[in-house]
């Protein structure tokens, strides 16, 4: 589970995990030279406000995508496959100073998920602009 306990609570942004070594998740925490896990963050130009409206729309229009839990820094969705129903986690962190939100998306289960994570935060990253 990713580290995001001040954010749960309403504190500031902080760095989302990592991915475990398994090819199912991508996250801006990896190294960018960890090419299977990285991808670059969410970048706005819009305020923080608006681009934090934007993306939760987004994520609510992603088939089978429900948002859990969320805060004004933080949101959690569970995103569901089509056909076996398995869950995957996206992760969001707005950092207004910085005018990005940082992600993580992450199979639950399996070794693999043929591409699917960084498809669906790439799909955000277009929804944003």
């Amino acid at each position: 589970m990713s580290s995001v306990s001040s954010n749960e609570r309403g504190g500031k942004p902080s760095s989302l995990s990592v991915c475990p070594d398994s090819p199912n998740c991508v996250s801006t925490a990896a190294q960018a030279d960890d090419t299977e896990h990285y991808i670059a963050p969410l970048v706005f130009s819009a305020s923080a406000e608006e681009a934090w409206k934007t993306v939760k729309r987004a994520v609510l229009a992603l088939p089978r995508c429900e948002i859990v839990s969320e805060n004004e820094f933080y949101l959690k969705a569970e995103c569901r496959s089509f056909l076996f129903r398995f869950v995957d986690d996206l992760e969001l962190q707005l950092h207004p100073d910085e005018k990005l939100i940082a992600v993580r998306s992450a199979a639950r289960s399996g070794n693999t998920d043929f591409g699917v994570n960084r498809k669906r935060v790439e799909l955000l990253r277009v929804k944003l602009r």
